[in-house]
C-alpha cells in the first residue's frame, strides 16, 4: 500500500474566520434538515400500516442513502469551519470516506431509478402494479441498487491504494472525494482515472437511461388524462422529481468525467455541494414531505402523541 504512512490536509472551502462562521452555520442547518426530514419521513413509514406499500418501502431506503452521505461528508466539513488552519485527515480515514461517498452515491442513482419503475408501473400499468410491485421483487430491486453502489464503490477505492502521494499532501477541497484526491496525488493514476471515467459513464448513464426511459413512458400516459386538472397535477410532481434527479445526475457526471482544462477548485466545490449534500436535502423536500399521503400519516402520529 503505497499510500501510507501520509496524512493528508484537507483546505476546505475557505480559510477567511468570518465565512467559516457563516458556513458552518449554514451548512450546520442544512445537515439538521437533512437528518431531520428523512428521520421524520422513515418513522412515519415504519409506523403507519397506510404506507406500508412499494413506494414509501423505496422512500424508506432513499432516506437511509440520503443519511449515509450526508454524514460522511458534512461532519468533517464542520469541523473543518471550527478549526483555525488546516486539518489533517489520515489515510485510513480519507479512503474509507472515498468509499462511503461512492457507496452513497452509486446506491443514490440505482434507488431513485428503481423509484422512477415503480411509478412507471404504478401509472402505467396500475391493474397489474400489486402483482408485478411484489414484496420480494421489492427487495430484489433495493438489494440491488445498493449492491450496484458497493461495486461502484470497490471498482474506485481498490485501485486508489497503489497510487503515490509524496510527504505533505494537500487535498483542495472538503473532503476526500476521489477527482481532487488524484490531483494531489505524485503518480500511478492513470488506471485510477480510467476506471473513474468508465465507471462514471456506466453506472451513471446506465441508471439515468432506466431513470429516463420510465418518465418518457409515464409523460406519455399523463397526455392520456382528459382532465386538465389531474394533467397539471400530474407534470408538477413528475416535472419537480425529474429536476432533483436531472441535477444530480449532470452535475455529478460532468464532476467525474470533465476534462482537466476546464477543471477549478471553485467548480469541484460547487458541485459536490450540489450533489452530496442540497440533493439528501431537496429528496425529503420533493418526494415526501410535499406528498399528501406522507402529511396524513404525519398528522395521524402528531395526533396520537397528543393523547
Amino acid at each position: 500500500n503505497q499510500t501510507s504512512g501520509t496524512d493528508f490536509v484537507l483546505l476546505g472551502l475557505t480559510r477567511d474566520p468570518l465565512l467559516q462562521r457563516l458556513l458552518f452555520t449554514v451548512f450546520l442547518i442544512i445537515y439538521l434538515i437533512i437528518l431531520l426530514g428523512n428521520i421524520v419521513i422513515m418513522m412515519v413509514i415504519r409506523t403507519d400500516f397506510h404506507l406500508h406499500s412499494p413506494m414509501y418501502f423505496f422512500l424508506f431506503h432513499l432516506a437511509v442513502v440520503d443519511i449515509c452521505y450526508a454524514t460522511t461528508v458534512v461532519p468533517k466539513m464542520l469541523v473543518n469551519f471550527l478549526v483555525k488552519g488546516s486539518i489533517t485527515i489520515v489515510v485510513n480515514a480519507c479512503m474509507t470516506q472515498m468509499f462511503f461517498i461512492f457507496l452513497s452515491a452509486g446506491s443514490e442513482v440505482f434507488m431513485l431509478s428503481v423509484m422512477a419503475y415503480d411509478r412507471y408501473v404504478a401509472i402505467c400499468n396500475p391493474l397489474k402494479y400489486q402483482e408485478a410491485m411484489s414484496k420480494h421483487f421489492c427487495y430484489q430491486l433495493v438489494g440491488s441498487a445498493w449492491a450496484m453502489g458497493l461495486l461502484y464503490s470497490v471498482l474506485n477505492t481498490i485501485p486508489v491504494l497503489n497510487i503515490r502521494f509524496c510527504g505533505h499532501t494537500e487535498i483542495k477541497h472538503f473532503s476526500c472525494e476521489l477527482p481532487p484526491l488524484l490531483s494531489a496525488a505524485c503518480s500511478g493514476t492513470f488506471l485510477s482515472k480510467l476506471i473513474l471515467l468508465f465507471s462514471a459513464v456506466i453506472f451513471g448513464s446506465s441508471s439515468f437511461l432506466l431513470t429516463l426511459i420510465s418518465y418518457i413512458y409515464i409523460i406519455a400516459n399523463i397526455l392520456k388524462i382528459q382532465s386538465a386538472e389531474g394533467r397539471h397535477k400530474a407534470f408538477s410532481t413528475c416535472s419537480s422529481h425529474f429536476i432533483v434527479v436531472g441535477l444530480l445526475y449532470v452535475t455529478a457526471l460532468f464532476q467525474y468525467t470533465k476534462p482537466k482544462s476546464v477543471s477549478s477548485i471553485i467548480l469541484d466545490q460547487v458541485l459536490s455541494t450540489q450533489y452530496s449534500i442540497l440533493t439528501p436535502m431537496l429528496n425529503p423536500i420533493i418526494y415526501s414531505l410535499k406528498n399528501k399521503d406522507m402529511k396524513t400519516a404525519l398528522g395521524r402520529i402528531l395526533k396520537k402523541l397528543q393523547f
